[in-house]
């Protein structure tokens, strides 16, 4: 009998963590998680003409130059961010909107900016039109984060900078997460997970290389 896309590419994602378990420290990502990603329909979050693609394991375009990344990594980034059902979460690089949705079933709130108005808005009623309530959808550059829903019990920044940008880190709970791809467009970047303590210290641990687009906007200023 042949596997369902969606039941594939779980069983992929269940592969590559066998196969990144040096790096990532995860044999097994959570149940939970797992089970967000069979539920969201990510051939919703894919331009018409490659949906016949969208459960495969490796990042797709969705124009103005922007992708929407690959489910292992989608997985990844989520499980890193260990959420909660009452967390609130920051997304910078809203994207499609992919992973939102993954987000809003594991948590109370999820915002997420866009700096892209075309992406922002086609997001945001993608977002709508499924379902998903707890997520709030802005256009706007991302850098500073969100300062009027801060602080945030978890942000996730889904494009790549050459630095970890302040305003994320002062907007993180203590006992936060952060999760960034750090490096220059066209190079090898890493996947960094920051953890901030009771007092406001933070750990950094280098998690695995990956490739992401650049953040755009001020940070490109910075």
């Amino acid at each position: 009998m042949s596997r369902s896309p969606i039941n594939e590419m779980l069983r992929v994602i269940e592969s590559e963590c066998l196969f990144t378990k040096g790096l990532t420290g995860r044999e097994v990502l959570q149940h939970e998680v797992m089970e967000a990603m069979g539920q969201v329909p990510r051939d919703a979050f894919v331009p018409g003409a490659l949906k016949s693609l969208a459960y495969d394991n490796c990042p797709l375009p969705i124009g103005n130059g922007q992708t929407i990344s690959q489910p292992f990594i989608v997985a990844l980034m989520t499980d890193l961010l260990n959420p909660g059902k009452d967390d609130v979460i920051l997304e910078v690089g809203t994207g499609s909107g992919y992973q939102a949705a993954i987000l809003s079933l594991l948590v109370n709130k999820v915002y997420t900016i866009e700096i892209i108005t075309t992406l922002a808005a086609q997001a945001a009623e993608s977002l709508a039109g499924l379902g998903y309530e707890n997520v709030e959808v802005r256009h706007g550059d991302g850098y500073r984060g969100w300062p009027e829903h801060a602080p945030f019990d978890g942000i996730i920044v889904t494009a790549a900078i050459d630095h970890v940008p302040p305003s994320l880190k002062e907007q993180l709970k203590p006992g936060g997460r952060l999760i960034i791809p750090v490096g220059y467009s066209h190079m090898t970047q890493q996947l960094l997970l920051l953890e901030k303590d009771e007092i406001g210290k933070f750990t950094t641990r280098n998690v695995l290389p990956v490739a992401f687009v650049p953040l755009t906007g001020e940070a490109r200023l910075v």
